[in-house]
């Protein structure tokens, strides 16, 4: 086989669609703009602390999980540690603990509201019963929106009888459901459930699309794990397997154009070096298209791939901290979120995900240290001045700092080092306007059949990443990575 495919961006969508379509035979060249592979779940170092940049949790590495999937068609087994307890949440009015198992999980809960044990036991049985129908088209994994006549007949021929009953909820919100429960007005439980879906979904239980919801909340339950080092290894097997398979891989070339001429892309980057084929897969943040891109060009994409353009997301905070554990009662869990919020605050310091290297993991950190990366969603008209940004880092740094201190003793007095990374940051290591992170909000607005393609409507061109079908997370962009792979191979691959 000798077509030829131009992959640009070495996150997780760019190099699943490069890796499979290497492995498929065809020539690949991918082309990363920084130093690093991986995108939001690459990896930086300062000088013995190696740190996750952003993604950390291991998912879909189950067996039959879309990662393991990948890795598995690959051939390239990765070292992982399934977690019996997948992580802590600590809120205002309890602690909670996720827990694989589902059944413990449950009953974990009801010993927080045992008023509500029916209501809660009902409740976690319809998600568990939707996201097990949901999860048999994961198998064969439709591409959303259908745009050509073969993603309709895949759709269709994907559907089984057990699927209409998806059907009456699939304009419902995971709100809906908590109120045909009674659990809508339980507060403290409806906050739990929000910070599992901020992270996940980018939204809230009253926004979500419940049959998204209801997966995001029962896939811990597959498979949670830890992976060594962090997951910035998914990115560098993927990039080797590549090169394996006589593909190229080139960093530090940012592409500065994209032009279309007789049939073929033309992608010229900073060094004036010109690549050429007849498909073009782009793994980088949609909202950079109108500067690689005519307007002509941008004229003729999909519509919901042009208003994606305009529309934007979440911006975050990051701190990284490496941490001495001798000044620690006990070292550092791996996961574990922070609510410390009134109301449904979700934002502005207010929650935010922590995760820390495990003791031992002497890829990140020494013996006696640990990594620690901190995350918090931000609404980005606050870092719009100077002003505004030097405020909003001081701000938020001590509000997160404040917050841990009073779940964990003694854990200023710990750090060694501490860093931020604030929107602008992200902006520049990572290419993403304004610091945008984490894809659109899955809302009924933006889900499923309202999703953006990974067709972009330009012949050749496919588009891939957290802003396009499925979604957000690690996950979500390696499908969408396997659709444009599919599309390109005329072949099903996983």
């Amino acid at each position: 086989m000798n077509q030829k495919a131009i992959v640009i961006g070495a996150g997780i969508g760019g190099l699943t669609a490069g890796a499979l379509l290497a492995k498929h035979g065809m020539e690949v060249i991918l082309l990363e703009a920084s130093s690093e592979f991986g995108g939001s779940a690459g990896k930086f170092k300062r000088k013995s602390y190696l740190f996750p940049v952003g993604a950390t949790l291991g998912m879909g590495l189950e067996p039959g999980g879309i990662h393991e999937r990948v890795f598995r068609y690959l051939e390239k087994p990765l070292l992982i540690e399934p977690l019996e307890t997948v992580m802590e949440m600590v809120h205002p009015e309890a602690t909670f603990t996720f827990i694989k198992d589902r059944q413990r999980h449950v009953d974990e809960l009801v010993r927080h509201f045992p008023d509500h044990k029916k209501n809660i036991r009902g409740f976690y049985k319809e998600i568990y019963q939707t996201a097990a129908i949901v999860r048999t088209l994961m198998g064969p994994l439709p591409a959303l929106p259908p745009s050509t006549i073969k993603e309709w007949i895949d759709l269709m021929s994907s559907i089984r009888l057990q699927h209409s009953q998806l059907l009456p909820l699939f304009h419902q919100t995971l709100g809906h459901r908590l109120k045909r429960h009674h659990l809508d007005n339980l507060t403290p439980f409806r906050q739990m459930l929000d910070g599992l879906l901020i992270d996940s979904m980018q939204t809230d239980s009253g926004h979500v699309s419940f049959l998204l919801a209801a997966v995001a909340l029962d896939i811990y339950h597959e498979g949670a794990y830890y992976v060594p080092g962090g997951l910035y290894q998914f990115a560098e097997l993927m990039a080797s397997s590549i090169q394996e398979n006589g593909g190229v891989v080139k960093k530090r070339r940012t592409i500065t154009k994209l032009e279309q001429n007789d049939g073929q892309w033309l992608a010229t980057d900073q060094r004036g070096n010109l690549y050429s084929a007849k498909n073009v897969v782009l793994n980088i943040p949609i909202h950079q298209l109108p500067s690689l891109m005519a307007p002509d060009l941008i004229a003729k994409l999909k519509k919901p791939l042009r208003e994606g353009l305009k529309t934007p997301t979440w911006t975050t905070l990051t701190l990284y901290m490496a941490i001495d554990e001798s000044k620690l009662q006990a070292p550092l869990l791996p996961f574990r979120q922070i609510s410390t919020g009134a109301g449904d605050s979700l934002t502005e310091g207010e929650h935010f995900f922590m995760s820390a290297s495990l003791p031992g993991d002497s890829l990140r950190a020494p013996t006696g240290f640990q990594t620690v990366t901190v995350s918090t969603h931000s609404k980005a008209q606050l870092w719009n001045t100077k002003e505004k940004y030097d405020t909003m880092r001081e701000v938020l740094t001590e509000r997160i700092l404040k917050a841990i201190d009073q779940v964990i003793p003694h854990f200023r007095d710990a750090i060694v080092h501490l860093e931020t990374g604030a929107p602008k940051g992200w902006e520049r290591y990572t290419g993403r306007l304004n610091g945008y992170v984490g894809g659109f909000p899955q809302t009924l607005d933006n889900a499923l059949f309202n999703s953006i393609s990974h067709r972009s409507g330009l012949p050749g061109l496919y588009v891939c990443g957290d802003h396009i079908f499925p979604g957000g997370g690690t996950i979500g962009a390696a499908a969408s990575g396997i659709h444009a792979a599919r599309s390109i191979a005329g072949s099903r691959l996983i």
